[in-house]
This record gives C-alpha cells, sequence and structure tokens, in this order.
C-alpha cells in the first residue's frame, strides 16, 4: 500500500475519542484548584487528560505552571477547553514552558505569513487571502504529511518538547479532530529482544522524506528554500522520557537507521508506527470551540491530523512549540563514515 493509500485508510477517529462518545470516560482528580480528567488510564499508565480550574485571565502563577508541567509529564497530552487565549497570550504561556520557542523557518516576512508571527506555525487550511486550500496547492501537498503519524521537529538537531495547538474561530462540530498514541507505554509491551535489538539505534529524521511519502509527485524534489530551510538531524530511537520510563522517538519523517538499509530502515520504522498505533494507544481529540488548546509533549508521544477534503470547512490552528533543552535535546552527532 502506498503511503497515499494509507493516509485516505486511516480512520478519520479512533475507538477511544474525546470528548467519549459513550460511558467510557474515567472519573476526575481532583489536584487543589485543578481537576484532571484523565483519557486512557490504568493501574500500568496514564496518557491523555482534559485540565479544568486554571484561570487564562492572566498569567499564569509559576506554582500553576509547576503543577501542570508534573500533571503533563505523567499523562503527556493535555486538552483545555475555551481558554480565550490570543496569539500573544499563547505565546505567553509558551514561553513560561520553556526557556526558548521554536521560530517558524518558513516564516518569509509578516507581508506573507497570515499570522504574522514568526513565533507560531500557521497549521490552518486557510490561504493569506482568507479562501480555504485547493487541492493542487503546494500548501495542500504540503500538509498531506500531517497526516501521517509523526513528532513536530523531530528533523531538527535540537529538538521540540512541547507543542501548544490553539484553535480560533468555531471548529466544525464533528469534523475537526487531532488523534494522539502513546509511545511509551507502545515501547513497554515490546518483547525483550525487539526491545534489545532497538537500544542503540540511531534515525535520521528528514522533513522531506516525509512530505516525499505523503506526496511524491510535489516532493520529489523540495524547492531549494525548502531545502535550505530544514535539513536532516539524528535521534536515538530509544529515550527515557521526563517520567523515567523508556519510550520511542518516532515519526514519519524518521527516513534511515544508521547502518541499515533505506529498505531494511523503513520496514522497521513502519512497522514500529504501526505497533505503536494500535486502537489501545490512540485516542482522538475533538475541537469544539475557539480557544481550545492541546499541549503535547514530543518526546513521548506521536500525532496527526485528518487529511484534507474538498468539503472541508476553515480551520484556524496555530502552534507554538518549545524547543528541547534537557540532557537528549542535541541527540548524537551524525556518525563520521
Amino acid at each position: 500500500m502506498s503511503a497515499i493509500e494509507m493516509i485516505q485508510s486511516l480512520p478519520r477517529t479512533y475507538g477511544n475519542t474525546f470528548p467519549p462518545s459513550r460511558q467510557q470516560g474515567h472519573q476526575p482528580i481532583q489536584d487543589g484548584h485543578i481537576t484532571i480528567t484523565p483519557i486512557l488510564h490504568d493501574e500500568q499508565s496514564s496518557f491523555g487528560a482534559q485540565i479544568d480550574g486554571i484561570d487564562w485571565s492572566r498569567p499564569l502563577p509559576t506554582e500553576d505552571v509547576a503543577k501542570l508541567m508534573a500533571i503533563q509529564d505523567k499523562y503527556g497530552v493535555l486538552i483545555f477547553r475555551k481558554t480565550g487565549l490570543d496569539d500573544d497570550r499563547h505565546i505567553g504561556f509558551a514561553r513560561q514552558l520553556g526557556e526558548e520557542l521554536e521560530v517558524n523557518p518558513f516564516f518569509y516576512g509578516i507581508e506573507n505569513d497570515r499570522i504574522g508571527n514568526p513565533l507560531l506555525w500557521d497549521v490552518s487550511n486557510i490561504n493569506l487571502d482568507g479562501t480555504i486550500v485547493q487541492p493542487h496547492q503546494r500548501r495542500w501537498e504540503h500538509s498531506l504529511g500531517n497526516a501521517l503519524w509523526h513528532t513536530d521537529s523531530s528533523f531538527h538537531q535540537q529538538r521540540s518538547k512541547y507543542s501548544l495547538l490553539l484553535s480560533h474561530g468555531n471548529p466544525s462540530k464533528g469534523g475537526s479532530w487531532t488523534h494522539f498514541a502513546d509511545t511509551t507505554r507502545a515501547y513497554s509491551e515490546l518483547p525483550q529482544s525487539k526491545k534489545d535489538e532497538l537500544e542503540d539505534l540511531i534515525i535520521e529524521h528528514d522533513l522531506w522524506h516525509s512530505r516525499r511519502l505523503a506526496s511524491p509527485q510535489a516532493f520529489a524534489q523540495p524547492l531549494d528554500n525548502e531545502r535550505a530551510a530544514e535539513r536532516s538531524a539524528y535521534h536515538r530511537l530509544v529515550q527515557v522520557g521526563p517520567d523515567g520510563r523508556k519510550t520511542l522517538y518516532l515519526a514519519a519523517h524518521a527516513k534511515l537507521v544508521l547502518g541499515r538499509s533505506f529498505e531494511e530502515s523503513q520496514k522497521l520504522i513502519w512497522d514500529l508506527i504501526d505497533h505503536c498505533t494500535q486502537p489501545k494507544y490512540v485516542f482522538s481529540v475533538e475541537w469544539l470551540d475557539g480557544g481550545d488548546m492541546v499541549w503535547w509533549d514530543n518526546r513521548k508521544s506521536m500525532h496527526r491530523a485528518n487529511p484534507y477534503n474538498i468539503n472541508m470547512t476553515a480551520r484556524d490552528v496555530r502552534r507554538a512549540t518549545v524547543i528541547d533543552n534537557g540532557p537528549l535535546a542535541f541527540g548524537p552527532n551524525k556518525p563520521v563514515d
């Protein structure tokens, strides 16, 4: 099956949805004034939670930020509803979570960017003139890669830590979803022999590899400015997450296992992606209102969007990305031949 066929065959929602489609939710947990509603939760692990009780009308106190970061370390994906945040306060909260934010490498000046801020990635389906992106536009072709399971910015040598995606406007009810996979739980349930095989592997990540998979004609060769903006990076496949548990650092951007052929590499990478995205490790978040925000940890999860279609309505979402400054942030350098 080609990647394009795979994209079109992927579920538009998975069995675990949030809000839940049936009485499958877990009881809320109270932590002071913060309410935590887990999504995937059992005695072994927890993944995903909705957080209520935050006052978004002002910058968060340092004690709230510290508490949220501890909750994030446990759950990996946090959902906040109707925050009322605008672009500046979105960026302000992201800055409370890390020393440095990622600059969008495809920001070509305020006059050429719908949002007009290099610290926000425009991942909407809206053109600069306000029209909806159409088939055969390069932006449409580029977006197909977002429908493959991935980790944001794994193709940077200094990787990202957190992504914070904020909805603007009024999302189409029942039609706007993002899906998340728990790569920590997935790793823990691999056979020990497979864990031993993976332990020391280093992966080359390349944005244009995932774009070529999703749109092989449009991205047979990246444009000069595209290739100049993004080059390959190298990261260990098996990482230690912020909670001290081992996890897989994996994405459709993963191109090559160093020391193996391209064909062998791709088979291993996609076998692992298939393992990590089994329904028991995955949930789907529905975007319900403007101001909804999802904050996830790229070091212990993968995510994907649904592919564009010709009947889609406007979906205005913007991402701030916190750069990782931890001990594994840079990964190993490419070995010298």
